[in-house]
């Protein structure tokens, strides 16, 4: 049997203009997993295939990784297919108003927890995207996008040929994984999506003789973010 580890990238830049670039804990999230995944491969001496998507979260996430792990670690393959959902055409359907940047940081400002708000206006804009009562309105639908996503790591683990896998994503895709391996409903998926912690690390296993549309995989360990908690509990972050 060989692994996949579904890596989480770490912590973005919440309420910047530009959210897809690590934030400083991030990076220290990042550093911290790579010196895990050192270890863990020290002993385990097993090949290693690295995949993200196109997203500079990701990059960023894997580049904190190697620097953390030294050297070893491999280039990352990209595939565009282990991109997240776009959040911000979620955000923007479900608050149109808030397409203006100046006003969303208005509103969050003047509510009491303005991470809290964000959050349960995310989880409702992600709710309205899923009932597949509007999908006509997005670009890509939530089947397109659970399709996109299986196909991907499908790609990733024939070009892997039978080696260990290191994907850097984002939650919504590992989220998808876990809802095709245990057969969650829609909602339950989405509750997943929304306790993964940044740079937690989902482990499925495979079959290395696994062949393409014959895929033989169960899931070994969900969210695991152990590594932050040992370093420093202050570290788990969640968006």
């Amino acid at each position: 049997m060989a692994t996949i580890y579904l890596v989480r990238h770490g912590q973005a830049s919440f309420g910047a203009e530009d959210y897809d670039r690590l934030s400083q804990i991030g990076w220290q999230q990042g550093r911290v997993l790579g010196r895990a995944l050192k270890f863990s491969q020290a002993t385990a001496a097993k090949p290693l295939a690295v995949f993200g998507g196109t997203l500079r979260r990701h990059r960023e996430t894997v580049e904190a990784m190697a620097r953390g792990f030294g050297d070893g670690l491999p280039a990352m393959q990209v595939a565009s297919g282990f991109d997240e959902f776009d959040h911000v055409a979620l955000i923007h359907r479900h608050r149109p108003q808030w397409q203006d940047h100046s006003v969303m940081a208005r509103d969050l400002a003047a509510s009491i927890a303005p991470a809290k708000t964000f959050q349960m206006e995310f989880f409702a804009a992600v709710q309205r995207w899923a009932s597949g009562g509007f999908d006509h309105e997005y670009a890509e639908s939530w089947p397109g996008f659970k399709t996109r996503v299986l196909a991907a790591l499908d790609e990733a683990v024939s070009r892997a040929a039978g080696k260990d896998l290191l994907v850097v994503t984002s939650g919504g895709p590992i989220a998808v994984n876990v809802q095709a391996l245990l057969d969650l409903s829609d909602e339950r998926t989405l509750d997943l999506n929304s306790m993964i912690a940044n740079t937690s690390v989902t482990r499925v296993l495979y079959s290395s003789r696994e062949r393409h549309g014959d895929s033989r995989r169960s899931l070994a360990v969900f969210n695991n973010y152990s590594h932050l908690e040992a370093e420093d509990p202050a570290l788990v972050t969640f968006r």
